[in-house]
């Protein structure tokens, strides 16, 4: 649900402005507006908002907008290819797109941006994150948001031979003013709820000389009509005496001479909003409303639809009270109950984080040993790898080694030969000295 239970309603229109780039004035491509009108717009709680569907020269598209902006500080408005999943690869597709936020006291002040791009499996969805900042469009001097309704307008040109689409064309391009080839949608949406949405009919080629026996409309026809018609009446500049004036003021009197609640259970909220569209439109000769008058008085009809709403809930919250004391009640044995469980766990708690403590300092010994351990390994390690190394030096020598011994052993041999006879000369002397 909305804020304050507000119902969201979408009018949504689709026209191909066949007199512009038409074929016959030598012009290739197809140019289609799409009119999208939100009301309570500033009740929208859905970050991205998805428009049906339309045709453009054979080709499906679709638009995105993001009401909070896709960068939290712009509207964001995009151009996607609606059946792009669904394509053969390496497709391409080109448009000449523009989109404007009408300004609903002057259209020529109108936000309007346009570009030229071609769409492509990589990037199936073009458009403007920063469009227009959200400051600036809920600006009250502004007329983007005239009585909380916010009116979206989008250009689709296919051609490529010709500019279509500029600030001037938009704004001096009229809701209704063109042929129109596909339908109205109406789309309410309240909550979660599947909403209900009337489908596009489509007109070939009417003759204006054609009698055509017409079916029993629709109830979502007659809706999208009269919404339509609500739009197009809001923005045309109708003169009112200074009796209707009066009359409206009187009504407007009435209801507030009313409580807030009663108000609310007579559902007297629509001669209302005509009396305030009245009061703000009227100029008399001895009284002219400021810009910012008028704002206020077509913003009040909202303002006192959402105090009698305010108050009825308010008397409803009052009456639930016994309900609510029950609840209570009820909730009030629950925390006890859960606060003799959560003393009993607390404790518990504490007794396994004893018993881990005393295990803790277990494992901490036991993480010494091991370390003490690892050390020692670690060095036995590294001297053995060293005594093996010097064995394996010594195995390569070994063979140098012994060749010098035996070297040694015959040199010793000739030592003590030579020794033994110095010796032996020696004592021969000895006997005749």
């Amino acid at each position: 649900m909305d804020v304050n239970g507000l119902i969201t309603k979408v009018t949504w229109k689709i026209e191909v402005l066949s007199d512009v780039g038409s074929k016959s004035m030598g012009r290739n491509g197809q140019l289609t507006k799409v009119t999208w009108r939100f009301e309570n717009f500033s009740t929208i709680q859905d970050k991205k908002l998805c428009s049906e569907n339309f045709t453009v020269d054979g080709n499906k598209w679709q638009l995105i907008i993001y009401p909070g902006g896709a960068n939290e500080a712009f509207l964001s408005i995009f151009l996607g290819v609606a059946d792009s999943a669904t394509l053969a690869s390496g497709w391409t597709r080109y448009a000449h797109f523009g989109f404007a936020v009408i300004d609903q006291f002057d259209r020529e002040n109108s936000k309007t941006r346009a570009t030229k791009k071609e769409f492509n499996a990589t990037n199936p969805i073009l458009g403007f994150r920063s469009f227009l900042p959200l400051t600036e469009l809920r600006n009250p001097k502004r007329g983007y948001l005239l009585n909380d309704a916010c009116l979206v307008e989008a250009y689709v040109f296919t051609g490529r031979t010709v500019d279509m689409i500029s600030h001037e064309f938009i704004v001096k391009t009229v809701l209704g003013k063109r042929k129109t080839k596909e339908g109205d949608c109406v789309k309410a949406a309240i909550g979660n709820q599947k909403t209900t949405t009337t489908k596009p009919v489509e007109v070939i080629n009417p003759s204006p000389t054609l009698a055509v026996e017409l079916e029993q409309p629709a109830e979502e026809d007659m809706n999208t009509f009269f919404t339509i018609l609500e739009y197009e009446l809001s923005s045309s500049r109708i003169v009112y005496s200074k009796e209707e004036a009066k009359e409206a003021l009187a009504k407007i009197n009435e209801a507030l001479n009313m409580t807030p609640v009663d108000l609310n259970d007579s559902g007297k909220f629509s001669p209302l909003k005509q009396a305030f569209m009245i009061l703000a439109s009227f100029d008399g000769s001895s009284t002219t409303l400021t810009i910012e008058q008028k704002n206020e008085l077509l913003g009040l009809e909202e303002r006192l639809k959402e105090l009698a709403n305010r108050a009825a809930k308010a008397v409803q919250d009052k009456n639930q009270l016994t309900a609510k004391e029950s609840i209570k009640r009820t909730m009030t044995r629950s925390l006890e109950s859960s606060l003799i469980r959560y003393k009993e766990v607390e404790t518990e708690v504490k007794q396994v984080d004893q018993i881990l403590a005393a295990r803790h300092e277990e494992v901490v010994e036991a993480q010494k040993k091991r370390e003490k351990m690892l050390a020692e390994r670690n060095g036995i390690y590294r001297s053995c790898k060293e005594m093996k190394m010097k064995l394996d030096a010594l195995g390569k020598e070994w063979a140098v080694y012994e060749a010098t011994a035996r070297v040694g052993e015959e040199e010793e041999k000739s030592v003590e030969a030579e020794w033994g006879r110095i010796k032996d000369f020696i004592s021969s002397i000895n006997g005749k000295i």
